[in-house]
């Protein structure tokens, strides 16, 4: 197996959303998004996937030291074996990609987040970066974009925490900020005793707006003259708010379930968008 066939199956197996953002992009972007993704599932899985946090953080020290050694020489792993040829290509920047790696090591650090303001900063390393280093691989001809994806990148991830609030809670993790949990009479016990409340759902719905407010706000940043390479994003960004105005829909029933789309109306709303331009 080639490491791009790796890297293809890594995201395939996923059923990610971002997956279908792909599939309408030119091969050799679609090459490196796909590059860039696999490296994302890896370090995360490594947190995920390993019940031993020091284990966790010496692989984490590894991927460190295999992203220097995919700047300088010749890398081990198919992942950075098939990002290696896309660093220059799309100005890809190892700060970046290391900044992932600070943000997958925050969850061995911390299970909580005293306000919005420290659960931003999280967000900026697991997720706005992932968009900066996206948005580059598109195509990007005006600095705003930039603006636009590390906006969209933090709507996406408010959107994974929304809906991943009872299986973040049963690995003992809870990404609502404590302080917005007291303003709606809400304590961590009741997360992570999947207690659905009335207060509960007043608490998600402001999740929820604050969101779909990120959403609106990255959409406004987007320039023109980038807006037909940035389809993919855009892609995303319309699976995405179509999974929150489900969750929205449902009540925010998340405690107990995992609220998705199917993949035909996800690769729907991949279609229409594209369409759109």
């Amino acid at each position: 197996m080639s490491p791009d066939e790796y890297c293809q199956q890594k995201a395939a197996q996923s059923g990610s959303s971002f997956y279908y953002s792909f599939l309408f992009l030119p091969p050799e972007r679609r090459r490196a998004i796909t590059a860039l993704y696999a490296f994302c599932r890896e370090v995360d899985d490594t947190v995920d996937e390993c019940t031993d946090v020091s284990i966790a953080r010496a692989k984490l020290a590894w991927w460190r030291s295999e992203v220097g050694t995919m700047i300088n020489s010749t890398p081990t792993h198919p992942v950075t074996k098939a990002l290696q040829p896309h660093l220059t290509v799309y100005s890809l920047e190892v700060t970046h990609l290391l900044a992932i790696i600070d943000g997958m090591e925050m969850d061995l650090d911390q299970t909580r987040y005293l306000d919005f303001a420290g659960l931003r900063k999280y967000c900026w390393h697991v997720a706005s970066v992932v968009g900066i280093l996206s948005a580059k691989i598109f195509g990007v001809t005006d600095v705003r974009t930039l603006e636009y994806a590390e906006k969209l990148g933090l709507a996406f991830q408010l959107t994974n925490i929304i809906r991943d609030v009872g299986e973040d809670a049963r690995k003992g993790r809870i990404y609502l900020p404590v302080n917005e949990l007291q303003q709606f009479n809400v304590t961590a016990a009741d997360i992570l005793n999947a207690r659905h409340t009335e207060n509960f759902e007043k608490l998600m719905q402001f999740q929820a707006e604050r969101a779909q407010h990120c959403y609106s706000e990255a959409l406004a940043l987007l320039p023109k003259a980038d807006r037909r390479t940035q389809r993919p994003g855009l892609i995303m960004a319309a699976i995405y708010r179509a999974l929150l105005g489900e969750i929205q829909r449902d009540g925010f029933h998340v405690l107990n379930q995992r609220i998705s789309l199917t993949p035909i109306r996800k690769l729907w709303l991949a279609w229409i968008t594209y369409v759109r331009g």
